[in-house]
């Protein structure tokens, strides 16, 4: 008893001077600490730039992941300074790299120390930056065109190609080394490599201190709704698993704000024809026959119904379908699925008429 209660006192001793050696911040910078860790990254098939984050901090999005379409993509953090993103977005918008801008605006920041930048160009060169005033363990690693990804160590601008992952208050470096193999190793949209990266972070460890916020910034020209660069912008404000709720989000974001793809489409049979058609008469949506005839009147029920439940993205492939020249009516099988769902689950309103 008397052993265990001297290492009791022995663990507050040290955890003592653990907090007297951690770099303290100026009680005049209301700088906020953005505690966290993020990847940056670029699609060259696509041109898209993205920014995936979690961190132990209250709605992380408006801080430190930024991006901008044609231009770059920037996560700002530890003791978040928003020039970082403002000043490096506009220098790379004129034309500098990843890297120049990151060395600009260090040389311009007295608190750099306190900082932690990450920042992809729309060319994929990438740069990274941890101030050796981060509290630990803080680093990073950076992508590189061939072979292993470049360690970001504090006190140093590593450069590399394609993305930079970095965090701080990490219970590890094993935290960004599996960010770095998960990116590099998982196919797909950018969106979900992104997303891939933060799963793995956090289940190699993550931030030490717990999990609160996570963010999704996906930016492509002219690739989000109604023509927006911002193709996928997703903020999980405050909750217990932040990225498992991040990625529940993304794959509404998916559903509502994204075309179906065309090896989704399903023909309408006479046995979907009334599954909906009684999905729609319970809902207060419909009150014909349930006789799951697919005509032109089928069709247009269908749109209403679509635009209604805000399917917008998958409406043109039904409106596109010519009934009276033959053609068969087809629908996503996504969408169809989703149908049901919130159907089975009563998560919806009858629409009063």
């Amino acid at each position: 008893m008397r052993k265990q209660a001297a290492l009791r006192l022995l663990g507050v001793l040290l955890g003592g001077l653990a907090l007297i050696f951690v770099p303290m911040h100026s009680a005049g910078d209301r700088t906020p600490l953005v505690a966290t860790f993020s990847i940056v990254g670029y699609d060259p098939a696509t041109g898209e730039l993205g920014v995936a984050v979690q961190s132990k901090f209250p709605n992380v999005r408006p801080i430190v992941p930024w991006a901008r379409a044609g231009v770059g993509a920037v996560a700002t953090q530890s003791y978040a300074e928003l020039d970082y993103a403002l000043k490096g977005l506009e220098l790379m918008a004129n034309g500098a790299t990843a890297e120049e801008a990151l060395r600009i605006v260090l040389r311009q920041d007295e608190g750099r120390q306190l900082r932690q930048v990450g920042i992809v160009d729309a060319h994929g060169n990438a740069a990274s930056w941890t101030g050796t005033e981060c509290f630990p363990w803080a680093g990073g690693r950076v992508g590189q065109r061939t072979g292993e990804p470049a360690a970001a160590t504090p006190g140093h601008v590593v450069t590399g190609y394609g993305y930079t992952a970095q965090g701080n208050i990490l219970v590890s470096e094993e935290t960004v080394v599996a960010m770095a193999r998960a990116f590099e190793e998982t196919q797909g949209p950018l969106a979900e490599r992104l997303l891939a990266a933060l799963k793995a972070g956090q289940e190699a460890g993550g931030d030490r201190r717990g999990q609160q916020s996570a963010a999704l910034l996906v930016v492509r020209e002219g690739a989000g709704y109604d023509g927006l660069d911002n193709y996928i912008d997703i903020s999980v404000y405050d909750h217990p698993r932040p990225i498992d709720e991040l990625i529940r989000l993304y794959e509404l974001n998916k559903l509502y704000f994204t075309p179906g793809r065309p090896e989704d489409l399903i023909p309408v049979t006479p046995e979907i024809a009334r599954e909906l058609q009684q999905i729609w008469k319970d809902r207060g949506f419909y009150d014909g026959p349930i006789n799951g005839v697919v005509d032109t009147t089928f069709q247009r029920i269908l749109i209403d119904f679509m635009g209604w439940e805000n399917y917008d993205m998958r409406i043109p492939a039904i409106e596109a379908v010519d009934l009276t020249a033959g053609d068969t009516l087809k629908i996503d099988r996504v969408m169809l699925e989703h149908i049901r769902k919130v159907y089975r689950e009563g998560r919806w309103v009858p629409r009063r008429r």
